[in-house]
């Protein structure tokens, strides 16, 4: 069942592990946390996880291989009833959400030896929601499997974490993340090189990097941000472009899926069609609108992150042509800009208090401060000195 795995890149270590557990029920556990930076393949990891997991007890079970492979295919298409994954825009998951997986999770499995539950965003669940999990992460039915991803151990409440088994994944080697595109995609080996080294090895940027041109030209344009800002004024403009654009993007992103969910609960509710509401009505379309808002910001937010991150990835750059290290850049294409930029530049010494600005921005962001001030206020910082 190793193909199974084939998606997740350069985490050889983490793998071992994971199949063990399967293979022998000693090494098994019923939570587990997965973590690591963002783009390594987390939850590609946890769905793998269930799929073996799942397809290695249907074939047990019948005798029958295919009737496991065919198992891992429906669980890795998210259409098996015994594998659940759990993903969120909004900022929190909350007391309910956790709840309705608490009790889903009390349920025998329907077709194979197990129940899994895979929670994407488990550093999203708030204490209050922690504590609705803490009793069925630690005393599960016998054939359940709680898979909890998050970007680090710290990220996730202690007592949830201090009852699962951790299982660190790392930042792929970018050559093996162009290897996944050109396999999966069939994307150019050149061009799936460059989108690999500028999604700094994150599989899903690179990959929208390396067939979406839209993204390409979004990153150009906020990478721009370093040779076009001149003055105060140019900050200003460029800061309000960036804004402009996330937000673009962010509406965009969550129009068509905000009606379409606005409709699908007026159904539900039997309201659909109907000029007046009645209150209860009205009470659950409003707390819609209000996450439909927080998502919104949120989409907003992880757009103008994203662009400071690409920032920060060509400042280090020029601080790697200024120190003169041996490393390979990130943005090749951008080599030209990089180098005139090292030499404009006062020094290494300007180059950090450039990337201290960039973090500081994405500090005041995730602290709710508004996006255009955070920004302008970052722009500003970049422009020349003396």
């Amino acid at each position: 069942m190793s193909g199974i795995w084939a998606d997740v890149v350069g985490q050889e270590a983490a793998v071992a592990v994971l199949r063990r557990a399967i293979e022998d029920p000693a090494a098994m556990t019923h939570a587990w946390l997965v973590t690591g930076p963002p783009g390594s393949g987390r939850s590609v990891a946890a769905r793998a996880f269930a799929a073996e997991l799942v397809a290695d007890s249907v074939a047990e079970t019948t005798g029958d291989p295919g009737a496991g492979e065919d198992a891992a295919a429906r669980v890795l298409r998210g259409t098996h009833p015994d594998v659940t994954v759990v993903a969120t825009d909004k900022t929190v998951i909350t007391v309910a959400e956790v709840r309705e997986l608490v009790t889903l999770a009390q349920r025998a499995p329907a077709e194979s030896g197990w129940r899994v539950v895979v929670v994407e965003d488990a550093d999203r669940i708030i204490e209050r929601s922690a504590n609705a999990l803490l009793k069925a992460i630690e005393e599960p039915p016998p054939r359940t499997v709680w898979v909890l991803c998050a970007p680090s151990e710290q990220d996730v409440i202690t007592t949830i974490r201090s009852r699962c088994r951790h299982v660190g994944l790392r930042v792929p080697p970018a050559r093996a993340v162009a290897e996944l595109l050109v396999r999966r995609h069939g994307v150019g080996e050149d061009r799936a090189l460059t989108a690999a080294l500028a999604a700094q090895s994150h599989i899903g940027l690179a990959t929208r990097l390396a067939l979406d041109e839209p993204a390409r030209e979004r990153r150009a344009r906020a990478l721009e941000i370093a040779t076009s800002v001149r003055g105060v004024g140019d900050a200003v403009i460029a800061a309000g472009e960036l804004v402009e654009v996330a937000t673009a993007q962010a509406t965009a992103t969550t129009t068509e899926r905000d009606a379409t969910e606005k409709a699908e609960l007026l159904r539900a509710l039997g309201a659909d069609g109907e000029k007046t509401l009645p209150p209860a009505v009205r009470t659950q379309i409003r707390q819609l609108e209000e996450d439909q808002k927080r998502r919104a910001r949120r989409a907003v937010v992880d757009g103008l992150d994203r662009a400071m991150t690409d920032l920060l990835s060509f400042y280090r750059d020029v601080l790697v042509l200024q120190l003169g290290a041996e490393v390979p850049l990130v943005n090749t294409e951008q080599r030209a800009d990089v180098q005139a930029v090292a030499r404009a530049s006062t020094g290494p010494e300007q180059t950090l208090r450039r990337m201290d600005a960039i973090q500081t921005a994405r500090t005041r962001l995730a602290g709710n401060v508004a996006p255009l001030l955070a920004v302008e206020a970052m722009t500003v910082s970049l422009r020349p000195q003396g």
